[in-house]
């Protein structure tokens, strides 16, 4: 089956050369709105808990390399423990070009992993620390003797080759690296799509087992699968409006926490910690485009589904709509505990997959009591096309192509959960929801 918060721990004394923040001058009142409740630390630190975002913002191009290589832990633990999404978007926004430029070069991995940073910049980021990061592995190969330490960099840069691979372009559809994690526990996400302009953005969430080095790949192959399938359905369903360009779709491959394997499947860690970096995630992307919001959809499978439930459950975010697939719950019991638009649950249960009505988190969203509208993923005829569409099986045929699953996960990705398929009525035809 299938996680960074307010604050900075730790301090550390900036070089001669960068005064205190209080000696900065800040020339955008906007800025004092940001760290007006920041907390003021302790000691005497230039660099005081809560405040490192000021001290970025105050500082010139030139400062930036000095001050990058002087607070590097203090950046490091800014992704452990990071801003929140909308103080981060309001600093990047009184940064002048050059000094945005400067802190990409010298910050990539702190810039390519800031929700509120713009994901073009944050892609942009990321390519350059996944680049440097491939150099530095492979010269480290060419020295290094020690037998377990040539084969933890051995799999490291297997690691990372897979994820220079998985973006690569698939029918000129951009793909942008929002999140990358070099660490053992590596953490990606891949953007299919326009994450900055879709009309309708979906984020994949997985369960057990999907780790980056090994599953990459095949997720952004499911992303640009949905993806696909959500535009064709869109040209298709708008008909003669179609001609203009259908509205931007943007899947997300979310490898964003460290999934379970079978010794700590049963425990809830992961799970909590997959919910805090999912919360960030769906925050992020609606600090980032809320002049323009989009539909935003969370489609989650097994454990991960119970990571999505978690962020959920919290009421800090809210989605348009959630799938859940193989779901062994969580402690929410019902529809009405979740913040999604309008109740606007799916759940799909495929035969012979033991983890459905398992309830083995605290409930069954498949029961009639908890609310959530029925998603068949046994196969069908697809009433819009007339294709046919094969079955999910067991726990982990969810996302393959070419199944009704998949179909009716591109549907309520793009607000037409009216079309899902529910199940058969007793002619032996298809039912949708908008039918129930």
């Amino acid at each position: 089956m299938t996680s960074v918060a307010t604050g900075l721990t730790g301090v550390s004394v900036a070089p001669a050369d960068l005064p205190p923040i209080a000696a900065y001058s800040y020339s955008a009142s906007s800025y004092d709105a940001v760290v007006a409740d920041a907390p003021s630390g302790s000691g005497t630190s230039a660099v005081a808990p809560g405040s490192l975002l000021g001290s970025i913002a105050g500082l010139s191009a030139a400062a930036v390399p000095g001050f990058v290589s002087a607070h590097k832990a203090d950046l490091d633990r800014m992704l452990v423990t990071p801003p929140r999404a909308g103080d981060v978007s309001a600093v990047w926004r009184l940064l002048d070009p050059v000094k945005q430029a400067a802190l990409v070069a010298e910050a990539p991995h702190v810039i390519g992993n800031l929700e509120g940073i713009p994901y073009s910049v944050r892609g942009k980021a990321n390519a350059i620390d996944l680049s440097r990061t491939i150099a530095s592995t492979t010269k480290r190969l060419t020295t290094e003797n020690g037998k377990a330490v040539r084969l933890e960099l051995e799999r490291r840069l297997t690691t990372l080759d897979n994820v220079k691979k998985a973006l690569t372009v698939k029918d000129g559809v951009k793909r942008t690296l929002v999140n990358l994690d070099t660490s053992d526990d590596a953490r990606a996400s891949i953007v299919v799509g326009d994450l900055s302009t879709a009309r309708y953005v979906s984020v994949l969430v997985p369960g057990m087992y999907m780790s980056v080095g090994e599953q990459i790949v095949d997720w952004a192959k499911v992303a640009q699968n949905l993806h696909d399938e959500q535009t064709a359905f869109l040209h298709r369903l708008l008909g003669p409006r179609s001609s203009g360009g259908a509205p931007g779709v943007a899947v997300v491959a979310w490898i964003g926490y460290q999934t379970p394997v079978l010794t700590n499947i049963g425990g809830m860690q992961l799970a909590e910690e997959g919910a805090d970096s999912l919360e960030r995630t769906l925050v992020g992307i609606q600090e980032l485009r809320k002049e323009n919001p989009p539909y935003l959809s969370v489609l989650a499978h097994s454990y991960g589904s119970t990571a999505a439930l978690l962020a959920l459950q919290r009421h800090t975010v809210t989605v348009d709509a959630l799938a859940l697939m193989g779901s062994p719950g969580s402690d929410a019991q019902s529809v009405q505990q979740l913040s999604v638009r309008g109740g606007n649950v799916f759940v799909g249960q495929a035969d012979l997959d033991p983890v459905v009505h398992s309830a083995f988190f605290g409930s069954d969203p498949g029961s009639a009591s908890y609310g959530a509208q029925r998603m068949d993923v046994g196969g069908a005829v697809d009433p819009i096309t007339g294709k046919s569409l094969s079955g999910s099986s067991g726990h982990n045929e969810y996302f393959t192509a070419g199944t009704e699953c998949m179909r009716n996960l591109a549907m309520i990705g793009i607000d037409q959960g009216r079309l899902v398929i529910s199940g058969t009525g007793s002619s032996g035809g298809v039912v949708t929801a908008s039918a129930r």
